[in-house]
């Protein structure tokens, strides 16, 4: 599922410091890739993971809200079967603009986890790369970007 308007998804990456939550410990998984980008792109990128204490020479927390100070845009890079513990982290933090990675939860759980960000104001962002709309965007996602647009599947 996508789901995520471009205004959307232009507010979150308006937003300079942001979580990364789900940032793998391996420098070779695409999270890691994508953690570096924001990063070489001028980012205040603070990576999540409760098995690491440092990722790419910056401090990792366990959690978003310990956080310090607070970020109010979180990207989950997290397992399907977390995703759902970490838009709850995130509504408990009062971060306001949230762009889940992966998609393909568990149906009801998840809408309801998606739903209570929402009702509480927050902007949710769903399925899309976000190397795609990254401000300096390498070609191949550009055109990645171009044949999502011919596809009809590009967000409005």
């Amino acid at each position: 599922m996508q789901d995520g308007s471009l205004d959307d998804i232009g507010h979150f990456l308006a937003t300079k410091r942001l979580a990364i939550v789900g940032v793998s410990r391996d420098p070779k998984h695409f999270s890691r890739a994508l953690f570096r980008e924001f990063l070489a792109q001028g980012y205040d990128a603070v990576p999540v993971n409760p098995q690491a204490k440092e990722i790419e020479g910056r401090t990792c927390f366990a959690c978003v809200a310990d956080i310090t100070p607070p970020v109010e845009a979180a990207l989950l890079m997290t397992p399907a079967a977390t995703t759902d513990q970490a838009l709850r982290e995130c509504n408990e933090a009062a971060v306001r603009r949230i762009w889940i990675y992966q998609t393909g939860r568990d149906g009801e759980v998840h809408e309801r986890a998606v739903e209570s960000c929402r009702k509480r104001g927050c902007s949710v962002i769903e399925g899309y790369c976000p190397f795609m709309f990254l401000p300096k965007a390498a070609f191949f996602h550009r055109v990645h970007r171009f044949f999502m647009k011919v596809a009809g599947s590009y967000p409005s």
